[in-house]
């Protein structure tokens, strides 16, 4: 089987480059049928990778001299810093030189430079961004996320079916449950946004819709696909991301408060370890822009090793499944 080829932009994001070189370096210690090729400034690459032991016939340094950040105008950015990290990430993905590519930097930047260098699907209305999210019964996708705030009932229908066959075949889901974010479950609540959409789906093919969700029901894991518009999404997102953080650290304040509680925390220490860990959103990697010619997974701004390996990893198991393939068939089968 041939090496997964995936471009990481090392200089984007908050801890550029020294722990997204540390997260290439861990996945191809992982993983020997993955070749990294690390886009970036080459002295400060260098300089990280001299920390390290790994294989170097899985990892490639190409320079780049310009660094996009977060706050530049994406579109000027895009067009202006073409030998930018970000920018030469894009073409490779592109060219075919690179099977996907794993960023950290601009979500803006990404988002422009998907649509207007990758290019997208034939067919694919708005590409969204899709993370998977934690749920009490494992995981579910949110869908947008952040690239579409403004969408139409048509894209909300387009983002079911991309986030079933997305479930079906990367997450190994039958019959993904696709549910409507609203703020009741009856069919006449919400906007004309979500009461249009709710319509649609109601109609549409191909797609287990089981109607509205509200918000405090995904974390119990009622839908497998979370269907909304990127406004939404984000807020979720978010919302998850802080909630879960300060409980990580009240747990962690107590079972460390105290002999006793220290003493218990050390019976359940592997257990516990083992629960919490499925609720860290890193731990899923970063979000695919989904409906694009080429794989392009966005992490977060402030992505650890452990993020950035696990989306190095994503890229791997997309092109394992074909999944652009899939997601054209299913919205070419459905139209």
């Amino acid at each position: 089987m041939s090496k997964t080829i995936v471009a990481l932009d090392c200089m984007g994001g908050d801890n550029a480059p020294f722990e997204i070189v540390k997260g290439a370096v861990e996945a191809t210690n992982e993983n020997k049928d993955i070749l990294v090729k690390l886009v970036g400034v080459e002295e400060q690459i260098k300089e990280e990778l001299s920390k390290y032991k790994y294989n170097s016939d899985q990892l490639e340094i190409v320079n780049a001299t310009e660094i996009i950040e977060t706050g530049e105008p994406p579109v000027a950015a895009i067009r202006e810093k073409t030998d930018s990290s970000l920018v030469k990430c894009l073409y490779m993905v592109k060219k075919g030189e690179a099977d996907g590519m794993v960023s950290a930097g601009s979500t803006g930047a990404n988002l422009v430079g998907g649509h207007v260098i990758i290019g997208r699907l034939k067919g694919v209305q708005r590409p969204p961004l899709a993370p998977l999210i934690p749920t009490k019964n494992g995981a579910a996708l949110l869908i947008d996320c952040g690239a579409n705030v403004d969408s139409r009932p048509s894209h909300l229908v387009q983002f079911a079916k991309i986030g079933a066959t997305y479930m079906e075949n990367i997450v190994g889901v039958k019959n993904p449950r696709v549910g409507l974010v609203n703020i009741g479950a009856e069919e006449e609540k919400g906007n004309a946004l979500t009461k249009e959409a709710y319509q649609l789906l109601k109609e549409t093919k191909g797609i287990n819709f089981i109607g509205n969700v509200e918000a405090r029901e995904i974390p119990e894991g009622v839908a497998d696909v979370v269907v909304c518009d990127a406004f939404v999404g984000n807020v979720i997102l978010k919302l998850y991301e802080g909630v879960g953080g300060v409980l990580l650290s009240k747990i962690k304040g107590t079972i460390t408060n105290g002999i006793k509680n220290k003493l218990g925390a050390l019976l359940i220490k592997k257990d516990l370890k083992k629960t919490l860990k499925t609720f860290q959103i890193e731990e899923y990697g970063g979000a695919p822009l989904l409906g694009l010619k080429g794989l392009l997974v966005k992490t977060h701004g402030n992505s650890k090793a452990v993020e950035i390996k696990n989306s190095i990893f994503q890229c791997a198991t997309f092109k394992e499944m074909d999944l652009n393939n899939k997601i054209k068939e299913k919205l070419t089968m459905e139209d």
